[in-house]
């Protein structure tokens, strides 16, 4: 139960930081979407979906690999620390310039290449970040991730405030982006100066080597995880145009809110899994049932709000200008509980040593996704990426589940139980809102009650969810 209540202590610094967060980027998200217009809006969306693809090859799976490493063994912080951070910064160099080299040779406009250089000057500084941000959270010692997430997020939302206010245009929103991580960067590793040491850099060949090598399954997986979530806005660029690019990103950043959440708990729960592997197997069965169960009970009462209200919240979001969105947003909504249950499993996957299982699946995935994309793509445009996002991420579900399937961790029927009964609450809020059909703003404290009561009806809260409240609670008392 101690475990519990670290998981409960840094799930709540996270969820703060989270929500802080979110808030920020709704706020920056209106006003970039709006200011913009459909069409440079377009561009600024391909810029971070492209460097979001090529910082992969600047990470390689090290971030991750090290994060788990570090919270087994605690020892070896600053192997990992001294060798992996600079071999970072030297990959962050060679990914500049070869970032610039592809998009010469695709004949991008000279306004989209800047701004893309730009981003990838960003996306480098927040990937050493994110390097920062596993050594904290392998120590269980997530508040510091949580407070320069709040800092970047303040900072970038006023930067683009400044921006906007003086009209200096697109250019501008990318520098400020890059501004913003770098502050976020420097806080975080003065922190890690203060509470362990400035790092002797060096580069240990062997080290590194070993290092990538083991990691190159994380990497592989987050680059055709990335692949599947972010190509589709780079085909969509190149064979429709921006104008289509920023209607699709349009509807992909609202259901990117929901993702944050689970971001949250994929970076409290995944180093605690890790050390479960090597203490209690019973532990981390339940620990995965759990994220599961509570996952799905968070999302799918989301996502029947967003589907039938998809209408007006494009509206109130973005204005009436991204109309045609609406059923892209009602389309894309639907993965993100497929998207939960499938990180949960990857996280299991990963903490078990397993992690070459999930790169395999990510690569069926995103080859399935690219497949897709292209047939689909130039029939229905955006909406058609929407629906190769859905399948692919089924696609996961399935192949993910197949191999928990085989191990001790496999979940019991009581879970499929859970999932049912949790289905069903959905489908009874679904029932509630098209009875009533009256506006987002009453509908969302009806929902909420009838969700709840549901829930009950259903008994889709058990004893064990009420043991676990009951300690979560006591912590308050302590």
């Amino acid at each position: 139960m101690n475990q519990i209540k670290s998981i409960f202590a840094n799930t709540s610094w996270l969820t703060i930081s989270q929500t802080v967060t979110s808030f920020c980027a709704f706020l920056w998200t209106i006003i970039i979407a709006r200011y913009l217009g459909v069409s440079d809006y377009g561009i600024v969306s391909f810029a971070i979906s492209f460097t979001a693809i090529s910082v992969i090859f600047m990470d390689l799976g090290m971030s991750t690999y090290a994060t788990r490493e570090i919270a087994k063994h605690k020892e070896v912080l600053y192997k990992y620390m001294n060798n992996i951070f600079l071999f970072k910064i030297i990959l962050a160099i060679l990914l500049f310039f070869l970032s610039l080299l592809i998009l010469y040779l695709m004949n991008y406009p000279a306004r989209t290449i800047l701004v893309t250089m730009i981003f990838t000057v960003e996306i480098s500084v927040m990937s050493l970040t994110v390097f920062l941000n596993g050594v904290f959270q392998a120590f269980e010692k997530v508040k510091y991730q949580a407070i320069g997430s709040i800092l970047n997020s303040s900072l970038l939302l006023l930067f683009i405030l400044i921006t906007i206010g003086f009209d200096f245009g697109v250019i501008s929103i990318a520098i400020a982006y890059t501004i913003a991580y770098t502050i976020y960067f420097a806080y975080m590793f003065i922190n890690y100066i203060e509470r362990f040491s400035f790092p002797k850099f060096e580069l240990d060949a062997e080290f590194i080597k070993s290092t990538v090598k083991n990691s190159l399954p994380f990497g592989l997986t987050n680059f055709f995880y990335t692949i599947y979530f972010s190509i589709d806005i780079v085909m969509l660029s190149y064979l429709a145009g921006d104008f289509a690019t920023g209607l699709y990103k349009s509807a992909y950043n609202i259901i990117t809110v929901f993702t944050t959440f689970f971001v949250v708990y994929q970076s409290v729960i995944f180093p605690v899994m890790s050390k479960f592997f090597q203490e209690s197997q019973e532990l981390i069965k339940v620990s995965y049932e759990f994220s599961i169960k509570y996952l799905l009970m968070i999302i799918i009462p989301l996502s029947v709000g967003v589907y039938f209200y998809a209408s007006p919240l494009v509206d109130l979001i973005y204005s009436h200008q991204y109309s045609l969105s609406y059923t892209t947003v009602q389309i894309l909504i639907w993965t993100v509980s497929f998207l939960f249950v499938n990180g949960a499993g990857s996280i299991l996957l990963n903490a078990i040593d397993k992690e070459r299982i999930v790169t395999k699946i990510y690569i069926w995935a995103a080859i399935f996704n690219v497949c897709l994309n292209l047939v689909l793509i130039p029939m229905l445009s955006y909406e058609g990426a929407a629906i190769a996002t859905v399948f692919s991420e089924i696609l996961i579900t399935i192949l993910i589940l197949k191999p928990i399937l085989k191990t001790s961790y496999k979940p019991n029927y009581k879970l499929l139980i859970s999932v049912g009964k949790l289905i069903l609450c959905g489908f009874i809020l679904l029932i509630v809102f098209n009875l009533i059909n009256t506006s987002i703003w009453l509908a969302i404290p009806i929902g909420f009650v009838m969700y709840i009561l549901s829930l009950f009806l259903t008994k889709s809260i058990d004893n064990k969810d009420k043991g676990i409240l009951k300690e979560i609670l006591s912590k308050q008392n302590e």
